[in-house]
């Protein structure tokens, strides 16, 4: 029998589910039986739905407020908060140990080690958990204060920020963000690449005007610049906007609605352009390709592009002018400032985190 592994994660943005996702395929392609499950849409469907869209909605247009929610979480005890919308997802976790007999649990959200110590506790046994910490370097005490069995980090200087913060070392390994385990087979773009074309993907907001601006923005800085838009969830509502930059610039617009291959996407342009969420801020460094930051949530984001700064592949351009001036800038000299970036990403070096993570979990239970 293979080895069973129980993942958790929740809608409550792309990351968390990105991460459960990818670990999911690594644990497959080593062997083990992975299960996804998500116990807050389980147990409370409705209400779920309705704050995973207010939870989309504030962080897109309201991005200082959520920036006070967030900040607020860091003084709740979760492990004595007991709100009466959370008893049921606590529920559903339980019932899914009971039937898929898991040899371990991955919570790729802070809030289910907490329930598992509950569940645990009321059933005088423990299974080995751990918890994929989803934040880079500024990391919420949510997932700091988490009861479990090992924290599985983005990178070293988010290891050294909770080792720093009292946590013991020896339960947080480094494995890097869970992106697709694809990313390890792919070859980016070299850096010693013509770039001519120069090929920028831009993943969109739901901000209607950016669309057509940020575009604009990325056509005029040069004439080898061509740009994918990725349109995604929000191809309905901005799919005019951009079908008109895609006439007024003929042969250098490509878009994309809903897409399954940001791996391929990533490791076949220059630069990609998008908000700071931790998905896409690790597949850009897991495809060694240069991010702007355009939308930044304050607290939650603000780590992952610190991280994009520090490893110096990647840089904050908060709206059409900043964009255009960066990318005027790598390109100068014979695209310089890109190639330098290229080669900052190569030395890092993390394009098969999920794997790493599912090699850890495995060797914790001796598979």
């Amino acid at each position: 029998m293979p080895p069973r592994i129980l993942i958790l994660t929740a809608a409550f943005g792309e990351g968390h589910n990105s991460a459960a996702k990818n670990l999911a395929l690594a644990l497959g392609e080593l062997g083990a039986e992975a299960r996804v499950e998500d116990p807050c849409l389980l147990g409370a469907p409705a209400a779920t739905r309705t704050l995973s869209k207010g939870y989309r909605l504030v962080t897109t247009y309201s991005p200082r407020f959520w920036e006070l929610l967030y900040k607020h979480t860091g003084d709740v005890d979760f492990s004595k908060q007991r709100l009466p919308l959370m008893r049921r997802p606590e529920r559903e976790v339980e019932r899914l140990i009971e039937e898929f007999q898991p040899q371990a649990i991955v919570s790729t959200y802070p809030l289910y080690p907490y329930f598992l110590e509950r569940i645990f506790e009321s059933r005088g046994s423990t299974l080995p958990s751990f918890t994929v910490v989803t934040d880079s370097i500024e990391v919420n005490p949510a997932w700091t204060q988490a009861p479990t069995d090992g924290w599985l980090v983005t990178d070293a200087a988010t290891r050294t920020a909770m080792i720093e913060a009292g946590l013991d070392a020896a339960r947080i390994t480094e494995t890097g963000f869970p992106v697709n385990p694809s990313f390890s087979r792919l070859t980016p773009v070299p850096a010693d690449d013509s770039c001519d074309p120069f090929k920028v993907i831009y993943f969109t907001t739901a901000k209607v005007p950016h669309v057509r601006r940020i575009a604009k923005a990325i056509l005029n800085a040069s004439p080898r610049t061509q740009v994918t838009l990725v349109l995604g969830k929000n191809v309905r509502l901005l799919y005019a906007k951009a079908h008109e930059i895609k006439e007024r610039f003929p042969g250098r617009v490509t878009l994309k609605g809903w897409t399954r291959k940001v791996p391929q996407l990533l490791n076949s342009h220059h630069l990609v352009i998008g908000k700071a969420g931790g998905a896409t801020v690790h597949e850009a460094i897991a495809a060694c390709c240069p991010m702007l930051v355009h939308h930044l949530v304050p607290g939650q984001e603000e780590g992952n592009l610190a991280l994009l700064r520090q490893i110096g592949g990647g840089e904050y351009a908060p709206g059409p002018e900043a964009i255009g001036r960066h990318l005027s800038d790598m390109l100068a000299d014979r695209a310089g400032g890109w190639r330098a970036m290229k080669h900052a990403l190569s030395r890092h070096g993390r394009n098969a985190g999920a794997l790493a993570a599912a090699r850890f979990v495995l060797g914790r239970i001796g598979h």
